[in-house]
């Protein structure tokens, strides 16, 4: 299941647009930049992902395994960089949760959580991202809380995992947003006679 539909044809079409893209634009950036880096020893790579490369949820596997790549592209040139010895180039890796950007519009957590975990203001995300930089800091989550459930995801077992999302309401937080998708596409096709 993919985005809550199957991988055949005209689906694994639209899963390689949104996988495709995302590791090619970090490859060929990368290549465009880094040989100059590694020539004089000086620079610094931010890698913006998100908290969904970190762990996951239901519906929206595309977006997350694109995520997972681009932070497992990150940290894998993180480590060549630091066995090559270039110590002068830098490296952050920037993991917001949800920004409240419109791309997952309707995306909720548990009502009760909501209040203490709202979607992020992207100048937020901004500052917090270039505070990072400026610092040298090898990655930033936004807010703190996704290193807690990043660390627990990497201690716990996964029954334990599912029972921490199901307690946050994450397990199924993008529902509402897929509803949202599908109702504005059969309105679409509906408008266009299709």
């Amino acid at each position: 299941m993919v985005s809550n539909s199957d991988l055949s044809g005209n689906q694994m079409k639209l899963v390689m647009s949104v996988l495709k893209p995302e590791s090619y634009f970090f490859f060929q950036t990368t290549k465009a930049f880094l040989p100059t880096m590694l020539e004089i020893n000086h620079g610094h790579i931010v890698t913006v992902a998100s908290s969904l490369g970190l762990f996951s949820t239901a519906g929206v596997e595309d977006y997350c395994a694109s995520k997972f790549g681009v932070v497992g592209f990150h940290e894998s040139l993180s480590h060549e960089l630091k066995a090559a010895e270039k110590d002068g180039i830098k490296t952050t890796l920037v993991c917001p949760y949800l920004v409240d950007t419109g791309m997952f519009r309707g995306c909720r957590i548990r009502k009760e959580i909501e209040p203490f975990l709202p979607p992020l203001k992207p100048d937020y995300c901004v500052k917090q991202a270039m505070k990072a930089i400026l610092t040298d800091q090898p990655m930033i989550c936004t807010p703190r809380l996704m290193y807690i459930v990043t660390f627990m995801k990497s201690i716990l077992p996964f029954e334990a995992v599912v029972c921490m999302y199901r307690f946050l309401g994450a397990d199924k937080c993008m529902y509402p947003f897929i509803a949202q998708r599908k109702q504005a596409t059969n309105n679409n096709e509906a408008k266009n006679g299709i």
